[in-house]
């Protein structure tokens, strides 16, 4: 993972895509300070988060630039999601959630919202990195509350 990042930077200075650039350096740089606060080179999984991170601020970013109206500032930050998200693995559909989800549930039985924090840890090694965890979340609280 770490490779690719720097090779699509090495492309991007290249081509002189400004903007992947830019996007690129940020991610490498948030890559290297969580290395640094670690004390280790990231796994693949520990990059994944790091970029997954770095997506979420930018949709945090998108909702607060639509209540500003901002919509220069909207289309920007979603193509560096776009740029961002060419690093996570393919993701799952709402079908394969759910799918996911009604397996995990069959193996826990949870009986009341008090137990999501078990269909949570059962759940998150299976589909961290390839699904907004959000919407994960909320399904699940959906699913519990039936």
């Amino acid at each position: 993972m770490r490779n690719q990042i720097l090779e699509d930077l090495k492309t991007a200075m290249k081509n002189q895509d400004k903007e992947k650039l830019s996007v690129i350096r940020m991610v490498k740089g948030s890559i290297q300070m969580s290395e640094l606060n670690k004390k280790h080179e990231l796994s693949d999984d520990e990059v994944i988060d790091v970029i997954t991170k770095e997506i979420k601020s930018r949709k945090d970013s998108i909702n607060e630039f639509q209540k500003g109206g901002r919509e220069d500032l909207i289309t920007k930050t979603q193509r560096e999601i776009d740029i961002l998200s060419e690093y996570l693995p393919k993701q799952l559909t709402k079908e394969e959630i759910t799918s996911i989800i009604n397996d995990v549930f069959n193996e826990v039985k949870p009986e009341s919202s008090k137990d999501m924090g078990k269909v949570m840890k059962v759940l998150t090694p299976k589909i961290k990195g390839k699904a907004d965890m959000g919407l994960v979340s909320q399904i699940v609280k959906e699913k519990i509350n039936r």
